[in-house]
């Protein structure tokens, strides 16, 4: 497993600032959050290659700005917007493999225009084969406002896809859902390949999304058993501006994080002993 940061976290800052602020501090792997269709451009995409690979930093992960329009042009009945859509991500994958990422993350369908599991699968599984000709993994994200919100319509999407489904935690979307993070985890088991982690306290829900040590989460149980799920996971610190005061309470977060990934690898290498 590996620790990270998101650029999310440091909206609205530009993107390439953000990831700057990111990396001169330490940071050493990130998700990128693309804020505008300017910053899929192979020049702007280069300069953020550039600014990883001058303090060796990587980036796992892709997260588009386009979740709005994802029900529109995914999931709806008219053919040529999924054809596209389609096109457009490509886009997202060629600055994927120009920054290194190996995980698109998609929110997809909104719970207010449902589509039947049976369809929303094969919509989805269109764009993990196009993703799988540019070496990507593309993987649905559990949010709360859409349908994968719910851990019975991702346990579906298991049923049909098999393989092909593959899944980002998000722990804070987790408990806005009411989902156990630790049982949603124990349920998609080796399929969640990548998480973004935050903290939180059980019954406030005016703290869903909290810096880690801030809440109650077990932090320490969830990362030992993704562990054992998916060794190769990354884990992304992804919190909101407002829940952080500065770019040091990011940096100790992520080392603290870091500090568990590490402890609990030693651990699993004493045993095998």
């Amino acid at each position: 497993m590996q620790a990270g940061v998101s650029t999310a976290c440091l909206y609205p800052d530009l993107t390439e600032e953000a990831l700057y602020n990111l990396v001169v501090n330490g940071i050493f792997h990130v998700e990128i959050f693309i804020n505008t269709d300017s910053e899929l451009r192979k020049p702007f995409i280069r300069n953020l290659a550039d600014i990883m690979k001058r303090y060796g930093t990587t980036c796992k992960s892709l997260h588009p700005f386009a979740c709005p329009i994802e029900p529109m042009m995914l999931f709806s009945r008219y053919e040529r917007r999924m054809t596209d859509m389609l096109e457009y991500y490509k886009k997202h994958f060629e600055a994927m493999n120009l920054l290194g990422a190996e995980i698109f993350v998609l929110h997809g369908n909104f719970r207010v225009c449902a589509v039947p599991v049976e369809y929303y699968c094969e919509r989805f599984v269109r764009l993990v084969q196009l993703g799988k000709e540019f070496g990507i993994t593309v993987a649905q994200e559990n949010v709360e406002r859409c349908q994968s919100g719910s851990l019975q319509f991702l346990r579906e999407m298991i049923k049909i896809l098999g393989e092909d489904a593959n899944f980002v935690l998000d722990v804070k979307q987790a408990v806005r859902a009411g989902e156990n993070p630790i049982q949603m985890l124990h349920t998609l088991g080796r399929h969640v390949c990548h998480v973004h982690m935050s903290d939180h306290r059980i019954h406030d829900p005016k703290a869903d999304c909290l810096m880690l040590g801030a809440g109650e989460f077990t932090i320490r149980n969830f990362l030992e058993h993704l562990s054992q799920y998916h060794p190769d996971a990354s884990v992304m610190l992804e919190l909101y501006r407002e829940n952080f005061r500065g770019i040091s309470d990011l940096v100790s977060n992520y080392r603290m994080l870091a500090r568990m990934i590490s402890g609990i690898e030693k651990n699993i290498k004493n045993m095998q002993k």
